[in-house]
């Protein structure tokens, strides 16, 4: 992910998959697909692309402080583009509206970065969609290999990296001090630090021993989509092309309109559906919920010991 940032180029954009599973950084979702683009304010560009099997689809333009600082400006989702019997559309991004039609994602002043977002129920076997992103204004051939402009890059690559650390020390210090609970993660929402603006976010940690198992049960508000995910300490998702460790409304046992996650180093069976820790004794766990039509209510959260689950 980094590597990429190093070489943007806003006049000639490119729509990056982001946050695969090479690259899993800052609570990547592999439940989604990500494609995200460094854009200039003052340009046109056009996004061309398919949704696939997605359930939801949302193209999001970000102003940004720099970091992780950043805002939702202007968003356009499935719901108001216009897709095709293929499944294909067409954005154009600029300042001001096009003259000739057609949908259109403002820019404003200080937009810095777009974001794709193709949303899964069932990944593995959804067939994915896909988008490209051209300039629509004329622009010169790139130059040559500038000495100053690479050290400036590479020098705010590594100021990037060095960061790191103390960013998710900080953001885990809560999670790692009061385990077995469950928040809202308001801090999150309206589409901060390049977030989704239509989700609502619940978050948790759990600390177990070897013989222990952490059980989260609720009810799903009425919403769009949603799904739940672990998470490591270090803010990357547990090992998803192996181990079960997410969820979503379209692979969730609901009993009785409810859903009862077993967070456990093995399959303890029983009811509900089990997400594997992968053996971690610390862990995170984030619900994201879109477009609910009331605030999500917290589940319980409560530990046990293994030999004491419903077989």
């Amino acid at each position: 992910n980094q590597l990429a940032r190093f070489e943007v180029d806003r006049d000639r954009p490119e729509l990056v998959e982001f946050n695969g599973w090479r690259q899993k950084m800052f609570m990547d979702n592999p439940d989604f697909r990500y494609r995200v683009a460094s854009v200039r304010d003052d340009r046109r560009y056009r996004i061309a692309g398919t949704v696939g099997d997605a359930a939801y689809l949302s193209i999001t333009a970000y102003v940004s402080g720099g970091g992780l600082e950043a805002a939702a400006a202007s968003r356009i989702d499935l719901d108001s583009l216009h897709v095709d019997d293929e499944g294909r559309f067409e954005v154009t991004l600029s300042r001001d509206e096009p003259t000739g039609g057609g949908d259109w994602l403002p820019l404003p002043e200080g937009a810095s970065a777009v974001w794709v977002r193709h949303f899964h129920r069932d990944v593995d076997r959804d067939r994915p969609g896909g988008c490209t992103i051209e300039p629509l204004d004329g622009v010169d051939p790139p130059p040559g290999v500038d000495a100053a402009r690479f050290a400036r890059h590479l020098a705010r690559l590594g100021r990037s990296i060095e960061a790191i650390p103390a960013v998710v020390a900080a953001a885990v210090a809560d999670d790692l001090a009061r385990p077995n609970r469950v928040r809202p993660w308001s801090e999150m929402a309206g589409g901060a630090a390049f977030t989704e603006p239509g989700i609502r976010y619940l978050r948790g940690s759990w600390r177990l021993a070897p013989d222990e198992a952490l059980v989260i049960e609720g009810e799903p508000p009425p919403c769009r989509y949603w799904n739940v995910l672990l998470y490591s300490r270090v803010l990357n998702s547990l090992d998803h092309r192996h181990r079960p460790v997410s969820r979503t409304d379209g692979t969730t046992r609901l009993i009785d309109g409810r859903y009862r996650f077993v967070l456990a180093a093995d399959d303890p069976g029983g009811p509900g559906d089990w997400l594997d820790t992968e053996g971690r004794d610390v862990g995170l766990f984030v619900f994201r919920f879109l477009h609910p039509t009331a605030d999500p209510a917290l589940p319980t959260v409560r530990v046990v010991p293994m030999s004491e689950l419903d077989a």
